[in-house]
C-alpha cells in the first residue's frame, strides 16, 4: 500500500510535538503562506521550504512511513525533534491536499531519504551478525550480578534503618529536616546500584512541602519503600512473577524475553514526563486480534526528546515482547512490517465500576502500581465541585480526574468533544484518580482525539 492520499489528522500531527511551545508554534506553521516547493511522494515522504528568519530558506523533509516512526530532517538549528517546521509541514500536509501536490522529492530530500535507508541495512547487518553471539566470560557476569546484588542488598538494609530512625522520631521531623536529609539517602542508594529505591526515596523528600494531609502521604509511601525492601531482602522466597517485579521496581535492568506476539498495534497514547536527568516517553499499544495493551517506554537525555515517536490513532503490524514481571505490561517493540496508518480500531470499554475493580487486581500482582490502563465506555466528563469526573449514566457512578488532569488543556478538548454527550475514554487509573489520554466521539467514525 502507498502512502499517496493516507493522510493524518491534525490532532494526530499534534501528538508528536515534544511540548506545548512547539505545538503552537508549529501551528502557525500550518498554513501555504511561509511555504514554497512543498510536495510530497507515493512512498510516504513530505517535504518543503519554509520561510525563515535567514536569507535562506528552511530545508524540511518528514519520511512518514518509516516503520520504525516518523523521521525528520529540517536545516534550522533548533534542537527539538520534531521541530515547527516539521510539525508546521504536517499539519499542512494533512490539512491541504493542494498545498502539498505530489511530486518528485528534490535532491536534498532524496540525499538525506537515501542516507536513512543506508543506515538502516547497516544496522539490519550488525544486528544479524550480533544474534548469535554470546556472552564471552558468562562467569565474569555472573560475578558482577551477584556483586550488584549484594551492595543492593546493603543498601536495602541501610534504607530500612533509616525509615525505623523517622518513625521512631515520630513524622514531624522530616519537616524539620527538610529535603537534604533525603537527597543524601538517595545518594547513597545510587551509591548500592539501585536507582528504583533513589527515585522513590526522592520522591519521600516531596511530600513534607506537597500540602495538607503530608503526614498521611508520606506514611502510605514509606510504608511501600519498606514493602519493597522486604521484597529485595526476601526475594528468594517469592513467586517469581512477583520477585521479577520487584527486580524492576529495584532498578535492576530487564530484557524482553517474552514470546513475540505478532498484531495490528493501534498507538492509544503518548505522553513524555522529565526530570533534570531524563526524558522518558510513554507509549501505549493495543493488540486488534490479541487485546493485549502494552507500554513501550523511550528515553532521552534530559531537554531531547526521545527518538521513538508513534502518533496517536495510527496503527501498524509489528512484533511486540513482554518483559518478566507479575502483571507487567511493559514490552519491546520488534520487527515492524508496515508503516503506521489510520485505522478503525478501538479497544472495548468498560464501566468505571469495572476500571476501578481491574486496577485493583493488578495490585496484587505489583503493589507499587500508582494507575493501570483501562478503556471508559460510555462516560460523560461532569463538574463535580471545583474538580472533574468521567459518569456512567446508567449506573450513577463516576471515577475522579486525577489533579494533574484537571490542569491539562486535554481536559476541555475532551468537555468538547463530548458535548454532554457519552465519549469513550482511554487513560490510566490510580488511586489518584483517573488521568484521560485519548478519547473517542460516540460515532463509530469519529476520529480519536489525544488529550495529552
Amino acid at each position: 500500500m502507498t502512502q499517496q492520499g493516507v493522510r493524518w489528522t491534525a490532532e494526530q500531527v499534534l501528538a508528536l510535538a515534544p511540548d506545548a511551545a512547539s505545538r503552537k508554534a508549529g501551528s502557525k506553521l500550518a498554513a501555504a503562506g511561509p511555504w514554497s516547493q512543498a510536495g510530497t511522494s507515493d512512498e510516504g515522504t513530505v517535504w518543503g521550504l519554509c520561510k525563515g528568519s535567514g536569507s535562506k530558506p528552511y530545508q524540511t523533509v518528514v519520511d512518514v512511513a518509516d516503520s520504525s516512526g516518523p523521521a525528520y530532517k529540517c536545516s534550522c538549528p533548533s534542537r527539538k525533534f520534531p521541530c515547527k517546521h516539521a510539525l508546521g509541514l504536517l499539519l499542512l500536509w494533512a490539512g491541504d491536499a493542494g498545498a502539498v501536490p505530489p511530486g518528485q522529492a528534490p535532491d536534498w530530500a532524496e540525499q538525506w531519504l537515501e542516507g536513512r535507508r543506508r543506515r538502516a541495512a547497516e544496522r539490519t547487518t550488525r544486528t544479524g551478525a550480533a544474534s548469535g553471539v554470546t556472552s564471552a566470560d558468562p562467569e565474569g557476569a555472573r560475578r558482577r550480578a551477584e556483586r550488584r546484588a549484594e551492595r543492593i542488598t546493603a543498601g536495602a538494609t541501610e534504607l530500612e534503618q533509616r525509615l525505623t530512625d523517622l518513625l521512631r522520631g515520630g513524622l514531624a521531623a522530616a519537616e524539620q529536616a527538610g529535603y537534604g536529609l533525603w537527597e543524601e539517602t538517595a545518594a547513597r542508594m545510587v551509591d548500592a546500584q539501585a536507582p528504583g529505591l533513589a527515585a522513590r526515596v526522592r520522591e519521600l523528600g516531596a511530600i513534607p512541602g506537597s500540602g495538607a494531609g503530608w503526614p498521611v502521604r508520606l506514611l502510605e509511601e514509606c510504608a511501600l519503600l519498606h514493602l519493597l525492601d522486604q521484597g529485595w531482602l526476601r526475594r528468594e522466597s517469592l513467586p517469581e512473577g512477583l520477585a521479577a517485579t520487584v527486580r524492576s521496581r529495584v532498578g535492576l535492568p530487564g530484557s524482553a524475553d517474552g514470546p513475540p506476539v505478532r498484531d495490528r498495534w493501534l498507538a492509544l497514547a503518548q505522553y513524555d514526563t522529565s526530570d533534570s536527568r531524563l526524558t522518558t516517553r510513554r507509549i501505549w499499544l493495543h493488540g486488534a486480534e490479541s487485546g493485549r495493551t502494552a507500554l513501550l517506554l523511550s528515553y532521552g537525555a534530559a531537554g531531547r526528546a526521545p527518538e521513538l515517536s508513534l502518533p496517536v490513532g495510527l496503527a501498524f503490524e509489528a512484533e511486540v515482547a513482554a518483559y518478566p514481571g507479575g502483571g507487567q505490561l511493559r514490552a519491546a517493540l520488534g520487527q515492524r512490517f508496515t508503516a503506521p496508518a489510520p485505522a478503525d480500531i478501538r479497544p472495548p470499554g468498560i464501566t468505571p465500576a469495572e476500571a476501578a475493580a481491574r486496577y485493583g487486581e493488578a495490585l496484587r500482582d505489583d503493589p507499587w502500581l500508582d494507575s493501570y490502563p483501562v478503556t471508559l465506555a460510555r462516560v460523560i466528563p461532569t463538574p463535580d465541585g471545583d474538580s472533574w469526573q468521567l459518569a456512567d449514566p446508567e449506573s450513577d457512578l463516576a471515577l475522579p480526574l486525577t489533579p494533574s488532569a484537571r490542569s491539562r488543556p486535554g481536559l476541555w478538548r475532551l468537555v468538547a468533544l463530548s458535548g454532554g454527550a457519552p465519549v469513550t475514554v482511554f487513560g490510566e487509573c490510580g488511586h489518584r484518580g483517573f488521568t484521560p489520554l485519548t478519547a473517542w466521539p460516540e460515532d463509530p467514525t469519529g476520529q480519536a482525539v489525544a488529550l495529552c
